[in-house]
Parts: C-alpha cells; sequence; structure tokens
C-alpha cells in the first residue's frame, strides 16, 4: 500500500529546503544554529528556531516513511543501555541493534533492571514479527532474566567483549549529545533518537561494504531513497 506524499502546505520555503535542513540536523553532529549558518551560506535566511520546527515536524514523518529492514530468523540482537542524564536525573537508553549494526529500536526509561529489559525485548518482537536466532547482550542480569520470561528458547550470549556492535552504536549519539549539551526531557530524547537512527541507518552503510566505490554507490542510492522519501526533486 503506498503512501500519501508528504504535505507542506501553508510553508513558506520549498519541499527542498525543509528536507534538506532536516537531513543537516539528524545526519550530522550539528547544532540548530550551524545548520542556519551552512543554509545561510547557500543565501536562504532562516532562523534556528524554524529549522527546530521542523526538525519536530517533519522528523518523524521522515522516520516513517524511511526504508524498514526486512526481519529475518537468523538475526543477531545486540542489547545494551547507555547512562543519559537529564536534569540532573539518571535515564538508561536501551537499543538494540542486528549483526550489521542496524539499529532495530531503542527506548527511553527510568530504570535498569528486568522490567526494563523486558519492556525491550517485548518491543522488538513485536516490531520485528518474531524472535531473533540469538542475542547477545553484556554482563548485565537484568538481560537473561527477561530473556528467560520472554524468550527461553533463544539463545543467549553474554559477554562484554562480544557486544562492541551494541556498544560502538551509542557513540554518534554521545557526539550528537555533546553539541547540544544534554536533552532536556526524557520525550525529546525518544523523539530524536527514533529519527536520528532511522537515518543513520538509511545513510550508513554495513560492516560487510568496505570497498570504496560500494559505499559511495551505496550514499547515491541512500540519497536518491531520501529525496523520493521527502517528495522531493532527485
Amino acid at each position: 500500500m503506498s503512501q500519501s506524499p508528504v504535505s507542506y502546505k501553508r510553508h513558506h520555503f520549498p519541499s527542498s529546503v525543509i528536507a534538506h535542513a532536516v537531513w543537516l540536523y539528524f545526519r550530522f553532529p550539528l547544532s540548530l544554529r550551524l545548520v542556519e549558518e551552512m543554509l545561510l551560506e547557500r543565501g536562504i535566511i532562516v532562523s534556528y528556531e524554524t529549522i527546530r520546527c521542523w526538525a519536530k515536524k517533519f522528523g518523524p514523518v521522515y522516520a516513517r516513511r524511511l526504508r524498514r529492514k526486512v526481519p529475518n530468523p537468523t538475526d543477531v540482537w545486540h542489547l545494551d543501555e547507555v547512562v543519559v542524564t537529564i536534569g540532573g536525573r539518571k535515564h538508561w537508553l536501551w537499543r538494540a541493534v542486528d549483526q550489521d549494526g542496524y539499529v532495530l529500536d531503542e527506548i527511553v526509561q527510568v530504570r535498569r533492571n528486568t522490567k526494563a529489559a523486558k519492556r525491550l525485548l517485548i518491543r522488538l518482537m513485536s516490531k520485528q514479527g518474531g524472535v531473533p536466532k540469538r542475542i547477545v547482550t553484556d554482563k548485565l542480569g537484568s538481560y537473561g532474566a527477561a530473556r528467560r520470561q520472554i524468550m527461553p528458547a533463544v539463545e543467549h550470549r553474554s559477554h562484554k567483549g562480544l557486544n562492541n556492535r551494541a556498544e560502538n552504536s551509542h557513540l554518534p549519539l554521545r557526539k550528537r549529545e555533546r553539541v547540544i549539551q544534554q536533552f532536556r526531557s526524557a520525550g525529546a530524547l525518544q523523539r530524536f533518537t527514533s529519527v536520528f537512527s532511522a537515518v543513520r541507518n538509511l545513510f550508513v552503510p554495513t560492516h560487510l561494504k568496505k570497498n570504496a566505490i560500494d559505499i559511495h554507490l551505496h550514499r547515491l542510492r541512500a540519497l536518491a531513497h531520501w529525496k523520493g522519501m521527502a517528495g522531493i526533486a532527485a
């Protein structure tokens, strides 16, 4: 079933400018003011607050339309959690990536326990439509307890050295966190990561694509897909 085109009604700027500004903000570790400056260099005068509104309005719309990876029963889920301080209070960003580094899902929670791990697994099973071949985690015991309750037949490997793929997936967000000087709320973090990861999934080649030509072609296809999704001329 085809989706209706993105609506840009009642917006002063053309769709190409809006889509480009949102792409810059979510694709690269740039602040809103830096995106404003980059657009100004192109002769486009727009305030950073307008760019913020574009990112808030169109970011989730774009994320829902971006290409999704087809679930595979041979997939391996790498699970990890990272602490994010918001307003002086610790929150935990739970993330799942597959064997190719593709972000499957992520959820912000205030707890780092079995209940939080179960919530992540249940969301993953719902979105992926099944269970994986194997899950890989660090030594946090909550993963094992949650796995035994939710998917007891699935193999579980618990070793910090095996989970580098999930741990490395946190690094791009850490860079962005430093640029914007922390997130203001758990909701803002959840909204941002959902779009940020969807854009990253589209543009970052898998670890299997190491040839320069393959990477170049991957980026060209990703740009074409982005423009088609946003409804702007290629």
